[in-house]
């Protein structure tokens, strides 16, 4: 069965971009960029919110100084957009889904192919972790505080509870956490 995961860049102060979407701050270097080959070569399908997919949009298909593989990646995966008020998507191999139903969800997980992977998309992901449908949640902490902006975590309704399961320290001083969710009993 293919999981959904969670791949986020945050600041020490747990913010994963700015007050106004900025994500000028996020460390980028060789090691990084491995990192995101490997990351998009584990799944097939990508889980955007509204506001991370128009950032995105607007990006990958004219990105030319980028690594050339990551932007294969990302501008020919599959792409699962969540928004109740865009009308259309027209990015390469975008789809749009009204809602985030947890039995749609667990089926699409049941079915053939690679991971999926949630970027950016802080409500989708928030929303989708209350659900119990985030297998992992792999955390790009990068050396920077930047004080204000938008926190990874929003509107949780309950505290979420995570095990350790790996680390990874890149030479920018940027820390990867693999967790995985930890049901409670209640």
């Amino acid at each position: 069965m293919k999981k959904i995961f969670v791949s986020n860049l945050i600041t020490l102060d747990g913010y994963f971009e700015g007050p106004g979407h900025e994500i000028d701050w996020f460390k980028t270097d060789h090691e990084f960029f491995d990192y995101a080959k490997s990351m998009l070569n584990s799944a097939d399908t990508i889980l955007f919110g509204r506001v991370t997919y128009e950032m995105m949009a607007a990006f990958w298909p004219n990105a030319t100084d980028e690594d050339p593989a990551i932007t294969h990646k990302m501008n020919h995966l599959d792409k699962i957009v969540f928004s109740k008020t865009l009308t259309g998507v027209d990015w390469n191999n975008s789809r749009l889904v009204r809602d985030i139903l947890p039995d749609e969800i667990r089926k699409w997980k049941k079915g053939p192919g690679k991971d999926m992977v949630i970027l950016g998309s802080g409500t989708v992901m928030s929303t989708m972790a209350q659900m119990g449908l985030i297998d992992e949640y792999r955390i790009l902490v990068n050396p920077v505080v930047v004080g204000r902006g938008n926190p990874m975590f929003s509107g949780l309704r309950q505290n979420l509870h995570f095990r350790l399961i790996g680390t990874k320290i890149l030479g920018s001083g940027m820390v990867i956490l693999y967790y995985e969710p930890v049901k409670q009993e209640g």
